[in-house]
Order: C-alpha cells, then sequence, then structure tokens
C-alpha cells in the first residue's frame, strides 16, 4: 500500500484496527520518520481510543484502555474492556531492557493488542505468529506499506 500523506498513514491505522479481535501482536519495522508513530495513531483511532498517541521513546511502554467492544474470545462474542499497548524499542539494548518493562505480561492475552515500534530489536522475544508491517520512507510524505 503507498500513502501519500500523514492523514492516509491515519487512515490506514484505522481501517487495519477493524481486522483485529485481540491477542495480536503487531511489529512495525522501518527507518526514523518512517510512518510508524502515525500508523499507531490510526491504529489508535479505529480502536476507539480518544487519548493522544505518542512514541513511547523514552518510557518504552504505554497501556491505553479499549472502550468496550466485542472481541473474539475462544470462538465467543464478548463484551470486554481490553488494552492496546504501544511498545518502542528503538532504545532497547538488550532482552532484559525489554523484559524489566513487563511487555510479557501481556504478549498473549485475548483482550490486549500489542504493537511495537522498532520490532525487529525484539524479534527473538516476540510470539512466532506476531504480524510484521515494514514501513519504507519514498520521500517527505509517501510511505509504502507492507504487511508481511
Amino acid at each position: 500500500m503507498i500513502t501519500k500523506s500523514p492523514e492516509e498513514t491515519i487512515e490506514a491505522g484505522r481501517k487495519y484496527a477493524g481486522n483485529l479481535k485481540g491477542g495480536e501482536v503487531i511489529g512495525l519495522i522501518g527507518e526514523l520518520g518512517g510512518g510508524k508513530t502515525v500508523f499507531v495513531k490510526g491504529l489508535a483511532e479505529g480502536l476507539g481510543i480518544k487519548d493522544l498517541i505518542t512514541s513511547p521513546t523514552f518510557v518504552l511502554l504505554k497501556e491505553y484502555k479499549l472502550s468496550p467492544r466485542h472481541l473474539h474470545l475462544e470462538g465467543v462474542k464478548t463484551e470486554v474492556l481490553g488494552f492496546m499497548v504501544h511498545v518502542d524499542a528503538y532504545r532497547v539494548e538488550s532482552f532484559k531492557d525489554i523484559k524489566s518493562i513487563g511487555i510479557e505480561d501481556y504478549l498473549g492475552r485475548d483482550n490486549t493488542i500489542v504493537i511495537v515500534e522498532w520490532a525487529e530489536k525484539i524479534r527473538k522475544t516476540l510470539p512466532k505468529n506476531t504480524i510484521y508491517i515494514k514501513f519504507n520512507h519514498i520521500n517527505e510524505n509517501v510511505r509504502e506499506i507492507i504487511l508481511r
């Protein structure tokens, strides 16, 4: 997918959020300024999160409450309160760093969607079924977004 403005990247994230049911781990890969955080803003909007989304570069992890919504839990639709967890691994230097923020507490929870920027830095920590999305910075406004 090609987006030609930050608004289009947000819209791509908003639309992608409609595919999420809970339990997903999404790894975002791409260079600085590639559109990862802008895409996360769209994901958050699509999930009904009203908070201002900023990259958790210095705190490494931010947790946002999801509005009650229908998630598929073991094949049954149930209204639950869930979480979107936004991780930024840019400053992570070791497995110990990422473990210290408690990321493992969120992985595999049916009512939680974990989004990791700079996922390539902690690939070994992430589950095998992690969904990877790559961002290529084409020019000032144009981004190529590749779902793997």
